[in-house]
């Protein structure tokens, strides 16, 4: 019988391939690259049309024998990579190794791993598309250049370890010029003048808007004083009143970019985390008496495209669950964005009738919200429109002017499965009371308040990977491992969910920003990205953008090297004594954020946490309960007396006492802050604010 082999990338995708695919087919993974270019050198002839050389990992020559060992006992090689430009150059270099002619029709692609995607796939294999190698071969080359040349320079200028890349120095750039905006920010104070009116016996809230019809915002104490002394005696009547109808759209199903930022507002996702669970979901997990099966569509993408016959699934269910008029009377079609590679689908799930609640018992905790988020998104972006009655007012005391706006959901539309984050804090807007010209609200009081203008927030992980995306920086595979490694330089912390910039964060940038204009600038780095693109659809050849790009980059090299002058970073220094050695020791940066070490190194290596202390005593020994991080930074509580003592806890204890018991009160963490006495079942649940 003839025996045919398919490669695939990861281990868990050949399982799940394999049990489609049955007898007569070997199916092994490359676990990603198998070759690459030489981490110890360049490894670019920049002398020779920049051709790279490339070698095969360091370690994976027994695999490599094994793959052409395999190979040559077959009749027929399938290349299954990724299907995106990193998979194909994967494909083209497993063909290279294992002699695969290039007019031969070898790469087979798909954009699900289910039985009648991969079935399909298999029957419509193509060659390898040279033009996507090409884009990929651009940006790895442009990428080694960059980062190998910039970063021996950061090396011996500032401090050892540090690196450079093409859209990382941007990313941290973004990152600190912010910090500046926030630090420049001057406050201006302003205040509102609410009115809380009554009408049939239902209270709401006027806002002040102005005096003779003209918009003013009070900017003092005494300007609001002054119009609430003007307001003494006045009566409130209704002017105007208009009535209207808005309706909202369900957002589109997720893009890479949108999954990490929505799995970031909303499950407090990093956005390296949400692509590791993102990839499991992909490649497949056993579902009950199914088996192992993907349960997501390919998570790198930016298209918004739908097939037809997941749309027509997906709205018989709708139809069934919530009736015919929770779906649009035609399926919704989205824009996908004019740069935007559109090889595959937008993410959605590979089988919508699995819903959340019959896969949880099979899935992770992690897998479960993912896969809720990414099932309730596509499903609700089928659905019809939500629809709200409006009302605003315009409501006059005297010469003064207060407006009021209100509005109530007629028809719940897709908000019923799904309503999208937002970044920041989003203003609710109340329902008001039947109102028409003339009546006049009782007024119940007058409320001034103070405000301050306020600088922009520092970026969240999902906040700078909006910000990327709509300055086309970067593409939906860099922005996790970009984000990943500017933390893991040390150039950003992450403080809580926000993203600060370091003082060695701010020292490169500045270095970049004086020496390196090109690279740290969001429009130039913006055009080259369009460039690759242009590659992959053979309108540019990827050796003449190298080109282009390296004569200036050289000379900026050669300009840097001669006048930046060696930079000494300072510590920060804290009030804890070294027990070793008796320095104070100084503050240093990690991949877990914030620690303190001996600045005696490497005399005296002494290093150790910061630690937080939360007020309580150990209720085992009567020492302090303090605030410690697992080795998976996952934070927890224990008793600075360890190993002496050995309390630990991942809910934080508190000072207080059981009403019931008298025992130690403990608080989960979470969307709900739940108190409760692990000794008897007294519980007080209240939301976050």
């Amino acid at each position: 019988m003839a025996k045919k082999m398919v490669i695939v990338e990861s281990p868990s995708k050949a399982t799940t391939i394999k049990k489609y695919l049955g007898k007569g087919y070997d199916v092994v993974a490359s676990v990603g690259h198998v070759v690459d270019l030489p981490k110890s050198r360049l490894g670019i002839d920049t002398e020779n049309n920049f051709e790279p050389k490339y070698i095969i990992i360091r370690g994976k020559g027994e695999l490599v024998k094994n793959l052409k060992k395999t190979a040559k006992a077959c009749d027929k090689v399938y290349l299954a990579t990724d299907p995106d430009r990193e998979g194909e150059a994967i494909s083209w270099h497993l063909a290279n190794l294992l002699e695969i002619p290039e007019d031969e029709k070898c790469r087979i692609t798909f954009n699900e791993i289910t039985k009648p995607a991969v079935k399909a796939a298999i029957t419509q294999p193509r060659e390898i598309d040279k033009d996507l190698v090409d884009a990929q071969q651009a940006r790895r080359v442009l990428d080694r250049i960059v980062g190998y040349k910039i970063s021996p320079l950061l090396w011996k200028k500032v401090k050892t370890g540090l690196s450079a890349g093409r859209v990382q120095s941007v990313a941290i750039r973004l990152i600190c010029d912010r910090e500046n905006e926030i630090s420049a920010f001057i406050p201006e104070e302003y205040w509102t003048v609410d009115a809380n009116l009554l009408q049939n016996k239902k209270k709401f809230t006027a806002k002040y808007y102005g005096k003779g019809g003209k918009k003013f915002v009070p900017s003092t104490k005494q300007e609001a004083d002054a119009i609430i002394s003007d307001l003494e005696g006045a009566a409130f009547t209704v002017k105007e009143v208009k009535k209207g109808k808005r309706e909202k759209s369900p957002a589109p199903p997720f893009t890479t970019s949108t999954l990490q930022q929505e799995a970031g507002r909303k499950l407090g996702f990093t956005t390296q985390k949400t692509m590791s669970v993102a990839q499991q979901l992909y490649e497949g997990v056993k579902i009950g008496s199914e088996g192992v099966v993907g349960l997501i569509t390919y998570m790198r993408t930016d298209s918004l495209r739908i097939s037809e016959d997941a749309q027509a699934l997906a709205r018989s269910i709708l139809k069934d669950t919530y009736g015919a008029e929770y779906i649009t009377k035609t399926p919704r079609k989205y824009k996908t964005k004019k740069n935007a590679q559109d090889a595959h689908e937008a993410i959605r799930p590979t089988m919508a009738e699995l819903t959340p609640a019959k896969a949880k018992d099979d899935l992770t905790s992690d897998q479960y919200k993912l896969y809720k988020l990414i099932w309730e998104r596509f499903m609700a972006s089928q659905m019809s429109d939500a629809v709200y009655d409006t009302v605003s007012a315009s409501i006059n005391a005297g010469e003064h002017t207060f407006k009021a706006n209100g509005s109530t959901l007629k028809f719940a539309g897709f908000t019923i499965l799904y309503v999208e984050g937002t970044d920041g804090e989003k203003e609710k807007e109340a329902s008001l009371p039947e109102l028409n010209v003339g009546d006049m609200p009782a007024l119940k009081e007058l409320v001034p308040e103070q405000h301050f203008t306020q600088p922009p927030s520092r970026f969240t992980e999902a906040s700078l990977v909006k910000t990327l995306e709509e300055k086309g920086i970067g593409r939906p595979s860099t922005y996790s491992p970009t984000i990943a490694t500017i933390i893991a330089r040390g150039y950003c912390v992450r403080d809580k969910k926000l993203l600060v910039p370091t003082e060695l964060g701010m020292i490169v940038t500045e270095l970049m920003k004086e020496h390196f204009v090109d690279i740290v600038d969001e429009k130039f780095t913006a055009n080259m990205e369009e460039q690759l693109d242009e590659i992959e659809i053979g309108s540019v050849e990827w050796h003449k953008v190298i080109a282009d790009f390296y004569p200036k980059f050289s000379e900026d090299l050669k300009k840097a090297e001669e006048k930046i002058g060696e930079i000494e970073l300072k510590d920060e220094v804290s009030d804890v004594v070294c027990e070793k050695c008796g320095r104070l020791m100084v503050y240093k940066h990690g991949r877990f954020g914030k620690f303190l070490a001996c600045p005696g190194y490497p005399q005296c290596r002494n290093a150790k946490a910061i630690v937080k202390e939360t007020g309580v005593e150990c209720p085992k020994c009567g020492g302090k309960v303090i605030e410690k991080k697992s080795k998976r930074g996952k934070v927890f509580f224990g008793c600075d007396n360890y190993p002496k003592c050995d309390f630990t806890s991942w809910d934080k204890p508190l000072n207080e006492k059981c009403d019931k018991c008298g025992s130690m009160m403990y608080q989960k963490i979470g969307r709900f802050t739940k108190k409760y006495c692990p000794q008897c079942d007294i519980k007080e649940t209240k939301k976050e604010k």
